[in-house]
């Protein structure tokens, strides 16, 4: 039995992440070429990774503050692995952002904006913050599952990001539930609760692309590529054409929007089966 299977549970039931010390020794020198040779491709995910430490920071404060309200045991264990998986992210994309520091050193400031933005969350009611922080988790679930579902998003990228980023995914699979479990024990399921956790998602998806957009657009200005006419052609293949990983969110990012809305509704713990063989990889690297 596989530490995969060991941790399966039903539907509807608590699934148990396992925290891992893995780290990924990336090259620097492929940080803008490292996805198929293409800056375009590369820098989208890279402009991603600019929110990941400061935000799993927040994630982790979130979750943490209501940690000894939870009563059910299982649970409580799940939030510290959440926690220590959030903070091994946290340190494994500050490796990697320092890589995109140093090429554009403009990120850097694009890092600082995203972390003093979420000390002003921070003003808020905690029940506010962890509202954000299962909707943040509920579309890191759905692009973690776009990523490990279309094998050609990483096609030819360099081993070690593609590793770092399958890694990720996959933990981001395996604890999808456990902010929101804990959300429904803090708050219920009741009319306020609902108008919380969907004015949550609503206000998180505009606020964040509102700001990766015109990262991103910065971040290619500074490799000097906006009338890269092909390298856009690419982006938009995998962005909205044909692969298109950002058009197929729309379904379960509307999802959220059920009352009677889980994350384990969408039941992809197969997906999980890969983890084990992919960490052997990882810590044989």
């Amino acid at each position: 039995m596989t530490a995969s299977d060991a941790n399966r549970t039903e539907p509807g039931t608590i699934y148990m992440p396992t925290l891992r010390n893995l780290r990924f020794n990336l090259d620097p020198e492929k940080i803008a070429t490292w996805n198929k040779d293409s800056i375009h491709l590369s820098q989208f995910m890279n402009t991603l990774s600019i929110f990941f430490p400061v935000g799993e920071r927040f994630f982790i404060d979130s979750v943490r503050h209501y940690r000894d309200t939870v009563s059910d045991s299982e649970l409580k264990k799940a939030v510290s692995t959440f926690i220590g998986q959030e903070a091994m992210h946290g340190r494994e994309h500050d490796e990697y952002n320092g890589a995109l520091f140093e090429r554009i050193p403009a990120t850097r400031s694009m890092e600082n904006f995203v972390a003093r933005l979420l000390k002003q969350v921070q003003r808020l009611p905690k029940s506010w913050q962890l509202s954000a922080t299962i909707a943040l988790e509920h579309f890191t679930a759905i692009l973690a599952d776009a990523l490990l579902t279309e094998p050609r998003i990483l096609e030819e990228a360099d081993v070690r990001y593609s590793r770092l980023w399958l890694w990720h995914a996959l933990e981001e699979t395996e604890h999808k539930a456990v902010a929101y479990d804990v959300w429904v024990g803090v708050m219920g399921k009741g009319p306020y609760a609902y108008v919380l956790r969907t004015g949550g998602l609503l206000a998180a998806s505009v606020i964040f692309w509102s700001i990766a957009i015109p990262f991103y657009l910065r971040v290619i200005f500074h490799e000097k590529q906006l009338t890269n006419i092909k390298g856009w052609g690419k982006l938009f293949q995998y962005t909205f054409g044909g692969i298109g990983v950002l058009r197929k969110l729309a379904a379960p990012w509307l999802d959220y929007f059920r009352p009677s809305f889980h994350p384990w509704d969408h039941d992809n713990r197969a997906l999980l089966a890969q983890i084990d063989t992919l960490e052997k990889e990882i810590e044989a690297a």
